[in-house]
This record gives structure tokens, C-alpha cells and sequence, in this order.
């Protein structure tokens, strides 16, 4: 009698749980971007981990050009330093919860979709990057 042989096609709860480890690597804050634009690179990865690696791109990068704007215009004004040193540390701790939470949601099993972020990053990452 012949064994069964699991398809590969099918999901098995394995794969399952290495495709979430996989997502919750590229959504953590700063050092998942280069896995997220490794991925991109290679244009490999299931339809999922490029939505996922175009969404943690879109962050990190928005992030870093937030955080580089408000250190430039703490550093070059007098009156607003000590004003935009703090908001630039609320938009810091803004990227980091922003970056749990998804994880959280991506291991509970719901959607992992930011209103309006997701959809520039499908649309502008998408064209470049894919």
C-alpha cells in the first residue's frame, strides 16, 4: 500500500505558522525593512509577503523621512526645539505601536491592512518594486 504524500499546494498548519513568523519578521520596526525589500528584490514570496514587505517598506521609510524632518527643523530653529524634539519622539513611539499592533492582528489571523497606507504602498511600491 502506497503512503500518502502531503501536497504541497495545501496549507499545512507547518506553513501556516512559518508564513506568520515570516510576516511578523518583515513588520518589525527598522529591522524588518531589509528582509521586506530583500524579498521585493527577488520578487519572490507569495502574493501576501509582497503586500506585507510593500506595507513595511512604506512605514519604515515614512517614518525615517518624519523623523529626519522634525531633527532638521529641531536643529535649525530656536523657538520650536524643544516642541518638535517631542513630537518627533510621539511619531517615533507612533511607528513602533503602529508595528506591534499589525503583528498582534497578523497573529490573531485578521486583516493586515492599514486605510490609505496600504493601498500608496500597492500602488507606488507596486509599480517600482514588482
Amino acid at each position: 500500500m502506497k503512503s500518502r504524500q502531503p501536497i504541497d499546494n495545501f496549507p499545512t498548519a507547518e506553513n501556516t505558522t512559518i508564513s506568520k513568523r515570516q510576516l511578523a519578521v518583515y513588520l518589525i520596526p527598522v529591522i524588518g525593512f531589509f528582509p521586506s525589500l530583500w524579498t521585493l528584490y527577488r520578487r519572490q514570496g507569495s502574493r501576501e509577503q509582497l503586500a506585507m514587505s510593500r506595507l513595511s517598506i512604506t512605514l519604515a521609510l515614512a517614518w525615517l523621512l518624519g523623523y529626519f524632518l522634525l531633527t532638521t527643523g529641531a536643529a535649525t530653529t530656536d523657538f520650536f526645539t524643544l516642541r518638535l524634539l517631542i513630537l518627533n519622539s510621539f511619531f517615533t513611539s507612533g511607528y513602533f505601536l503602529v508595528s506591534v499592533w499589525l503583528i498582534l492582528r497578523l497573529l490573531q489571523g485578521k486583516s493586515n491592512r492599514l486605510p490609505g497606507l496600504s493601498n500608496f504602498a500597492e500602488r507606488v511600491l507596486g509599480k517600482y518594486l514588482s
